[in-house]
């Protein structure tokens, strides 16, 4: 059993001495308050005084409260004080906090397997200020992290609903197999058909699976990771550019999306007409609602709603876009 499990065991013996003790003074002619107390008393060997003298029958039924009264209270006090020392007791609590803070969470990312690629995603997501929840089998991986975590299995439902799938932005699935990512990307496809889903694969056969699953990108690391040294050896400075606009916090640029809301002022516009270039950043290209990507817009081209415009620029230059596009 659970040291929870035992201490519960534990309380509900001590209670149900209690009310038996209680109701046994109660017929022996004592009042409530009386009897309760003189049933306290008597089981934790206190024994200040008898409230009312005993007869044969009431000092029979004392002994026998005493033989099971003070052995149940020194079990409860032993499994108390197991938990305690051992830190079962202080383990809930921070557990019981924790999912509490998971339930208050909105909008955040939840990455599924705490490996090299899990982590990497988190460092990123963290420099960018996104609530993260990480979900493992292993305690030994969670062991200190900053992050709110969930231990137990991802691939099931139980899981990704304590990590508050219902409200999160994004998954992240970096399981080790591409079989538990194709599981993992159904499950939360069926839990949350509108949630962003980002699935590894260890090899290219299963991409076109996880996409069917329901994953909205399919991320191969080794085949990334070959492009990029392959894009370092022709173009180093274009490679290294992007990487540091993407991924260094020391370089004030940022590179991000903007999609125009339904409700923006600008629908039907040209980007000519919207004056992008007044608020500084760059525009480099935009994202049609059909999904072709244009590069470098004319500034005749006519905003849609669901456009999306990629831009480069500072943090305040881009919040002046954003606020622009979408007031």
């Amino acid at each position: 059993m659970s040291p929870l499990g035992r201490i519960g065991r534990a309380l509900l013996a001590f209670a149900l001495v209690v009310v038996a003790g209680t109701a046994g003074y109660l017929i022996l002619g004592f009042g409530a308050e009386d009897a309760l107390y003189q049933t306290v008393t008597t089981i934790t060997t206190v024994g200040f005084r008898e409230v009312h003298p005993l007869t044969g029958v009431g000092q029979l039924f004392t002994m026998i409260l005493i033989l099971a009264g003070v052995g149940t209270a020194l079990y409860m006090f032993g499994v108390l004080l197991e938990a305690l020392i051992e830190g079962h007791l202080r383990q809930h609590m921070e557990r019981r906090r924790m999912d509490r803070r998971i339930s208050r969470m909105t909008g955040h990312i939840i990455i599924c397997g705490w490996g090299r690629v899990g982590t990497a995603s988190a460092q990123y997501l963290d420099t960018l200020g996104r609530e993260i929840v990480v979900i493992d089998r292993d305690p030994e991986r969670l062991r200190d992290l900053e992050h709110p975590t969930v231990i137990g299995d991802v691939t099931d439902d139980r899981t990704l609903e304590a990590a508050g799938i219902a409200k999160a932005h994004a998954l992240i699935s970096a399981l080790d197999t591409d079989a538990d990512n194709v599981y993992v990307t159904l499950s939360s496809r069926a839990l949350r058909p509108d949630l962003i889903i980002i699935a590894r694969a260890r090899n290219e056969g299963p991409m076109s699976k996880l996409m069917r699953a329901g994953a909205n990108r399919v991320v191969n690391p080794q085949l990334i990771g070959g492009r990029r040294m392959g894009s370092f050896a022709l173009q180093p400075h274009v490679a290294e550019f992007f990487d540091v606009v993407m991924h260094d916090d020391s370089l004030d640029y940022r590179m991000e999306e903007i999609t125009v809301g339904p409700s923006s002022p600008w629908l039907g516009y040209t980007l000519g007409q919207m004056g992008l270039q007044d608020r500084g950043a760059l525009l480099l290209a935009i994202r049609a609602v059909s999904g072709q990507f244009v590069a470098n817009p004319a500034p005749t081209l006519r905003l849609d709603p669901g456009t999306i415009l990629i831009t480069l620029g500072t943090p305040d230059e881009l919040d002046a876009i954003r606020r622009h596009v979408n007031p």
